[in-house]
């Protein structure tokens, strides 16, 4: 059995239950006894049909029935004004029924969207808060989807949930109601719409089970072909390969849609057929009913009471299972979206940002040893470094060869498999590096520029009306672009484009130092910052990093051993071993 089939809907619907707030769950509850109130109007305007209908079909009815002499007593009214009454009494309830069940869904719809956008905030904030380790393990299609249009599927879960109870609910009461006032036609008629309901669901589970797996998989392989698509347009435009991408999205989508359709069909298709049975049915009750001509004012009053209750049960039952098919075509969907509404949420997620550890001295690397797992080669063994705090350090070796890993470990975002790293003699441990890497900013080789103005991109992930702007000016000074950002006519307002689009490889990568820069920490780590660059740009890069203040602590990872021409010391990594020393010391050591 799949992870997937593994749990039932009840089990699965009360994981979504555990995830809602307390907020969330009265009002749920508040909810629950409106859908109580909202099924009782019903039965009260079905069952007004009687009198009303027994008094314009039998004016003699007034006098037969007890209850309508005491209530004309009581209001004052006289049996000749008692049809008006009762007919306005109907059309009130009736009334009243209708704008309580546009109250119900108005209520409804805004819950389960209220609901469905604070689990999508706490899937979304889940999954930003798990550690580095888990976020390279990860399709980023399958979170991206997820959060999503997975999402919307808790989203519509909540609703069919919703709609599944309403309805039953109000099933429920006509149903008492129905079989107060006949139990054999009631039996008969809708007990056999039942039966035929539950014949159908046992009929489709599986059917719909396999669409709901099909669609939750093609969803994330739709975004999956549209981010290749489009993330390497520029090659599909010089290779021209649109067709190839398009033949793969339309064979995906084209599943996808398939696969919804069919559930969609299934879920609304016996409406059609148990409609059309229904009016056979009243129509032969009707015929059975009143081949007695002498009978005929005694049945008509039954009559209307079964023709409205058929009226309001069969759309009721069909939501019903409506409802329920909807929810079983989602439910793999829906299983993806719990799972990481399950993650766990760190402590700290809740807490303020953390007072930056002491740092003075030295960074110290000791005998630190690192894998992915235990079938893994080892990347990085027992390796011993120390790095003076102020001091220029270059890393290199060829790739593959652990230095970004070394570099991950020494920012925190990976534990080493055995070793540890100290500052200060004090060792980083997950409890405390987050105050650790409070000290680091970081320049990776591809900047990664929103679609908004220098401005934000420079003080990236702060808000625009708390943006220093003095001090983003000087970040770009120091990271030697403020010419030519005050050279352009919209200065620091001026957009980058999708991903920096709209600037030169060079322009983006000293957008990052500024980046850094403007963080105003003490640790600044460029991670192949220039390797695609050419050689004067990278030149011009490298210049701008060796005018850094002499009180920040650099790490530089490069390919070319003349990058790190300024380094104080040298790394050079190469499948767990290490070699070190200055830049002419390794020169002449590969002569």
């Amino acid at each position: 059995m799949s992870a997937i089939s593994s749990q039932s809907i009840f089990m699965l619907i009360y994981r979504l239950w555990g995830h809602l707030s307390s907020r969330r769950r009265k009002q749920f509850i508040g909810l629950l006894a409106l859908m109580i109130f909202v099924s009782f109007l019903e039965i009260i305007s079905i069952g007004s049909v009687i009198p009303f209908l027994g008094i314009l079909t039998n004016p003699v009815y007034i006098n037969e029935e007890l209850y309508i002499h005491k209530i004309l007593q009581l209001f004052g009214l006289h049996p000749n004004n008692v049809a008006l009454v009762v007919t306005v009494v109907f059309a009130c309830a009736a009334l009243v029924a209708g704008m309580s069940r546009l109250l119900l869904a108005w209520v409804s719809t805004r819950l389960s969207f209220a609901a469905g956008a604070d689990l999508s905030l706490n899937l979304y904030s889940k999954t930003l808060y798990q550690p580095y380790s888990v976020h390279i393990s990860r399709n980023s299609s399958e979170i991206i989807n997820a959060i999503s249009s997975k999402t919307g599927v808790v989203i519509s879960t909540l609703a069919s949930v919703l709609t599944f109870i309403g309805s039953t609910i109000i099933l429920f009461t006509i149903l008492m109601g129905l079989l107060f006032v006949d139990p054999f036609i009631t039996i008969f008629v809708f007990g056999g719409f039942g039966m035929i309901y539950i014949i159908i669901i046992c009929l489709t589970r599986k059917l719909q089970m396999s669409y709901s797996i099909l669609t939750a998989a093609k969803s994330t392989q739709v975004i999956k072909s549209l981010q290749e698509g489009l993330g390497g347009i520029r090659d599909i435009l010089i290779d021209e390969t649109q067709k190839f991408y398009c033949n793969i999205y339309q064979s995906t989508d084209r599943s996808l849609r398939r696969a919804q359709g069919n559930s969609q069909f299934i879920a609304q298709s016996p409406r059609f057929g148990i409609e059309a049975l229904g009016m056979i049915l009243l129509a032969y009750l009707a015929f059975t009913l009143t081949k007695d001509s002498s009978s005929l004012v005694t049945f008509i009053p039954l009559l209307g009471v079964f023709a409205l209750g058929s009226q309001r049960l069969l759309p009721v039952m069909q939501q019903c299972y409506q409802s329920w098919s909807g929810i079983q075509g989602t439910r793999a969907s829906l299983q993806d979206a719990l799972d990481l509404l399950d993650q766990p949420l760190p402590e700290f997620a809740l807490m303020s940002p953390p007072v930056p550890m002491e740092f003075k001295d030295r960074i110290q690397v000791v005998n630190l040893s690192f894998r992915f797992s235990e079938k893994a080669p080892w990347i990085i063994k027992n390796l011993n470094l120390t790095i003076p705090k102020g001091s220029r350090i270059g890393f290199i070796g060829p790739t593959g060869s652990g230095k970004s890993t070394l570099i991950d470990c020494l920012m925190g975002l990976l534990e080493p498999t055995s070793g540890h790293i100290e500052v200060d003699g004090i060792r980083i441990t997950p409890e405390n590096n987050r105050t650790w890497r409070a000290h680091i900013s970081h320049v990776p080789q591809s900047i990664f520029l929103s679609d908004s103005s220098i401005l934000e991109n420079i003080a990236f992930g702060i808000s625009k009306d708390k943006i220093d702007t003095r001090k983003v000016k000087l970040a770009a000074v120091s990271a030697q672009i403020s010419e030519t950002i005050e050279g352009w006519d919209a200065g620091y307002q001026t957009t980058v484009g999708e991903r920096g689009v709209r600037l030169s490889g060079g322009q983006r990568q000293r957008i990052g130092i500024a980046r850094a820069l403007y963080k105003n920490t003490d640790v600044i780590i460029f991670d192949e910052a220039t390797s695609a660059l050419d050689n004067l740009t990278e030149k011009s890069v490298m210049a701008a990093i060796n005018r850094l203040s002499g009180e920040l602590t650099v790490l530089i990872v490069a390919h070319r051993t003349s990058t790190l021409k300024s380094c104080d010391l040298i790394i050079e990594v190469n499948k767990g071993g290490v070699r070190m020393g200055t830049y002419e010391e390794l020169l002449l050591s590969d002569i």
